[in-house]
């Protein structure tokens, strides 16, 4: 880890401490209830006494999360190096990608729970859904910004079709790729939620739903505070990903 991301992770936290400080000292100052908005304080004793429970339905949410990204990818790669090598796919297949996304996932989720049930399945079926759209794009941007004469210079060393893919195209396209998982992976965390949202007995989003139904405002911010969390350790487990994946990049900067 080198200093300038030390640095950006020391000034990231020191701006959480001063935001929940101030937070505690008006929320006590104005008397303002728990109901409405509920101290830091609060929050943090409501994670302390119940953080096995938290646990528990933070690891399902992960796990929908997970297979509906990892879903994602592979869709996403595919479907996009699909459109990228035709004319005519891209011409007909992309517009047809972008119309389904523009559909509001919301609307869609409970015919995903009549048709696959209330168990995992339909969890991951909306996170890849919201997910997939990112590594689309960002794959056929990836594959279209491979430098021309790159390509010509494969072509008269007589590469295969094949080869000069995995060898040339993938790798040039792989930075645009983990860029657009980056972006995927929070998607996916959202589509989850919000399966979740509509049918569930377990994970992040039940507990927010519940809690909401109780006016337990509490326990909602509480949940919140665990989604941020899930949020940035998927997000950091990425661009240490980025690291591995893409070690020229690292190296240039």
């Amino acid at each position: 880890m080198n200093r300038s991301t030390v640095a950006a992770i020391a000034s990231g936290t020191a701006s959480v401490l001063v935001l929940l400080v101030i937070w505690e000292v008006l929320g006590r100052a104005t008397g303002i209830r728990p109901v409405v908005l509920p101290l830091p304080s609060q929050v943090l004793v409501e994670l302390g006494a119940e953080w096995h429970w938290y646990l528990g339905h933070a690891a399902y949410t992960t796990m929908t999360t997970l297979a509906g990204f990892a879903l994602s990818v592979v869709g996403g790669v595919l479907i996009g190096t699909a459109v990228a090598s035709s004319r005519a796919a891209e011409r007909f297949v992309y517009p047809l990608v972008v119309a389904l996304n523009s559909v509001p996932k919301v609307a869609v989720a409970p015919l995903f729970v009549i048709w696959m049930g209330t168990g995992y399945e339909p969890k991951i079926a909306i996170a890849f859904l919201i997910a997939v759209f990112a590594i689309i794009v960002d794959t056929l941007h990836g594959l279209h910004s491979v430098p021309q004469d790159v390509l010509d210079v494969a072509r008269v060393l007589k590469g295969r079709p094949l080869a000069v893919f995995f060898k040339v195209r993938l790798p040039g396209a792989l930075p645009s790729i983990v860029a657009g998982m980056k972006v995927a992976v929070s998607l996916a965390l959202v589509g989850a939620i919000v399966g979740e949202f509509v049918s569930s007995q377990r994970g992040l989003g039940y507990v927010i739903m519940s809690a909401q139904g109780t006016f337990d405002t509490v326990r909602v911010f509480a949940a919140l505070v665990v989604l941020a969390l899930l949020g940035l350790l998927l997000y950091g487990l990425l661009v240490a990903a980025e690291r591995i994946l893409t070690p020229w990049r690292a190296t240039t900067a």
